[in-house]
């Protein structure tokens, strides 16, 4: 049904992150906004499965500070049913699954029958911010994860290192991904992991290939 063995992984690519209103607008996040909208485009015509996730947070979530140091805290960002919390429209997923962070998990499912699935997340890190995403991707199975969205040396970062540990190869599309400043890049840490680096151009190649 699916491309087997590949998955697209869309991190956090959220209206607080991304628009230049949003509670923590990455700068320069909504520049690349049209290599989301092609790498949504190339998903839906290739029929590759998306993981999309998304901070969704309470008041009183441990990353949340009214002081925050813009490393380990923030201010209120992606609040629980805000429109900050939703998906830019380049990315926006179709009639996607969504697994909550706080919530059963989702009855009579079949995830590999689902193109879109998200992942809502309390933490930096989906794995430990969704105590269902190890299992939704063991079920999966991917050989290869495609990673691409905010923030390069955050939540990305978090993401890619995570799939290194799990999954055969991890690619990050170089030039769709956006790092927050002042805060340590990732990328020499990526290369001694493993993690191979492409430009959105050679993305549609590189697919064909798998």
């Amino acid at each position: 049904m699916f491309l087997r063995n590949l998955l697209f992984w869309n991190v956090d690519t959220q209206n607080d992150f991304v628009l230049p209103e949003g509670k923590l607008a990455v700068p320069g996040a909504e520049l690349i906004r049209p290599a989301w909208k092609e790498i949504t485009k190339l998903a839906d015509k290739k029929s590759i499965q998306v993981i999309n996730s998304a901070d969704f947070h309470y008041p009183g979530s441990a990353e949340l500070s009214s002081a925050p140091d813009f490393i380990f805290t923030f201010p209120p960002h992606c609040m629980a049913n805000t429109t900050g919390a939703e998906f830019v429209f380049e990315t926006s997923p179709e009639n996607p699954l969504i697994i909550n962070w706080d919530q059963p998990f989702p009855e009579n499912v079949n995830l590999k029958k689902q193109r879109n699935i998200v992942l809502r997340k309390d933490a930096f890190d989906v794995f430990s911010g969704n105590k269902y995403t190890e299992s939704v991707l063991q079920v999966l199975a991917p050989e290869t994860v495609v990673v691409y969205g905010v923030t390069t040396n955050v939540c990305v970062n978090d993401a890619v290192v995570g799939l290194a540990k799990r999954v055969k190869q991890v690619v990050v599309v170089a030039d769709a991904i956006k790092e927050l400043p002042g805060i340590p890049l990732p990328f020499e840490n990526w290369e001694r992991l493993g993690v191979r680096s492409i430009l959105l151009t050679n993305l549609r190649e590189f697919i064909d290939k798998q």
